[in-house]
């Protein structure tokens, strides 16, 4: 472990709503712990074995790049209608309407959102390559999310 790991690590669990954490990796082993008696929410660092903090310039954590405007202008972005829950496939165990890299035609199903025991099958609008499925099967959508990326074809 080295410093901005475990700098990285306290501000992720101070922002969650957990009240202890414990991270062992081979040997060194963190322990985190939000005292109850501290109203401020501060953490209370206790490493349970010395740890030794690396001052090398190798990569520590590949952060997820964050998509920026830039990138999305590049696809057709496909948004859900309404408020409900994303399926990707008709049922379950069955295959996904589309997936990453997929061509899919105007008209063709790429999801359903479930609204009020109501399917509602998502169509796209244009003929492309699905570039991207931003939302995870069974997870609530909300109106205006973006679903899909699709690269549109010339």
């Amino acid at each position: 472990m080295n410093y901005k790991f475990i700098m990285k690590i306290i501000d992720i669990f101070q922002k969650s709503n957990l009240g202890e954490l414990e991270i062992e990796m081979d040997k060194p082993k963190l322990r985190m712990k939000l005292s109850k008696s501290n109203t401020q929410g501060q953490v209370i660092v206790q490493p349970t074995t010395p740890i030794q903090v690396q001052t090398t310039n190798q990569p520590i954590i590949q952060e997820k790049k964050e998509e920026t405007e830039e990138d999305k202008k590049n696809y057709h972005v496909i948004k859900s209608p309404l408020v409900g829950t994303f399926y990707r496939a008709p049922s379950p165990g069955a295959e996904p309407f589309v997936k990453e890299g997929d061509f899919v035609k105007k008209g063709q199903v790429l999801c359903i959102v479930e609204a009020m025991k109501v399917m509602n099958e998502i169509e796209s609008d244009v003929d492309g390559i699905v570039e991207k499925i931003l939302v995870e099967n069974g997870k609530p959508v909300e109106y205006g999310q973006e679903l899909f990326w699709i690269k549109v074809s010339s």
